[in-house]
């Protein structure tokens, strides 16, 4: 295994710090751990040659690599179930009475191998499906990891994914592979997620304010400035009476949030 020395330790954490808002601070074990074969296997004899390399390149597939090495994409489907109840039985009643126009503005922040917008859909569809008029009930889906999009593009997940999900959900909106315990998102799902590539750390400029955010175990790796100026944007980007939702494991400072809390990782601009 390689050595990473100071002077690199600092250079990396410093460069990921700043440019997609990751606290890597505390992590140099981890960093080591999970970079050294990288490192290795791209040609380099040292972590002062690959990064030397990452920092004057900045090339897209070398950051995509990086970022992919050193954080998690772990998730399923009804993971956390306890906000998509709420959700359903609080957040979506709400919606339907005041959305007088009939158009709803979700926001997946964050959503990784698509597991969680598509959980979304399913549960809008299954609100919405026999209700008078037409609800627009698309989904934004972002992340800023090229290889988790296009694993929530292409829709594929296994039976262990899918474990949680109601039987009938399964059958409506997924079609067997010819692999067996391979899965395929349908149609009706597909249509009602638009994923788009989005950096956190940027500004947020989308058309519309929106009615709820999810943006569940991403913030796990911010440091407490970073995490109150995102969440200050995501109030900005939040319609009044809109909800926004953070992972079991986070926690917002209540004093410092504009947010106000409801519950434990639920909260709403008033």
């Amino acid at each position: 295994m390689l050595s990473l020395n100071d002077n690199d330790f600092r250079r990396l954490i410093t460069f990921i710090k700043s440019s997609f808002g990751i606290d890597l601070s505390q992590k140099r074990q981890l960093i080591i751990g999970r970079l050294s074969n990288t490192v290795v296997s791209m040609g380099y004899s040292s972590f002062t040659e690959y990064i030397d390399h990452v920092l004057a390149e900045k090339k897209p597939q070398d950051l995509e690599l990086l970022l992919s090495k050193l954080t998690t994409n772990y998730t399923f489907f009804l993971r956390e179930s306890s906000h998509f109840d709420y959700f359903q039985k609080t957040v979506l009643p709400y919606l339907e009475k005041t959305k007088t126009n009939h158009v709803l503005s979700i926001w997946s922040a964050g959503c990784s191998s698509g597991q969680e917008p598509y959980t979304l859909s399913m549960i809008l569809k299954e609100y919405f499906g026999n209700k008078p008029g037409n609800w627009d009930t698309r989904i934004l889906a972002t992340d800023i990891s090229q290889n988790a999009l296009k694993a929530a593009l292409a829709g594929i997940y296994d039976e262990e994914s899918l474990s949680a999900l109601p039987a009938d959900w399964k059958r409506k909106y997924f079609r067997p592979t010819s692999e067996s315990g391979v899965y395929e998102v349908a149609d009706v799902l597909r249509n009602n997620v638009i994923f788009k590539t989005f950096n956190l750390m940027d500004p947020i400029r989308f058309k519309l304010k929106f009615d709820v955010i999810f943006c569940r175990n991403v913030m796990i790796y911010f440091d407490q400035p970073t995490k109150e100026a995102l969440v200050r944007r995501f109030y900005d980007a939040t319609v009044p009476g809109g909800y926004f939702f953070i992972g079991h494991s986070e926690s917002l400072n209540k004093a410092a949030t504009p947010y106000h809390y409801l519950m434990p990782s639920t909260y709403r601009k008033e």
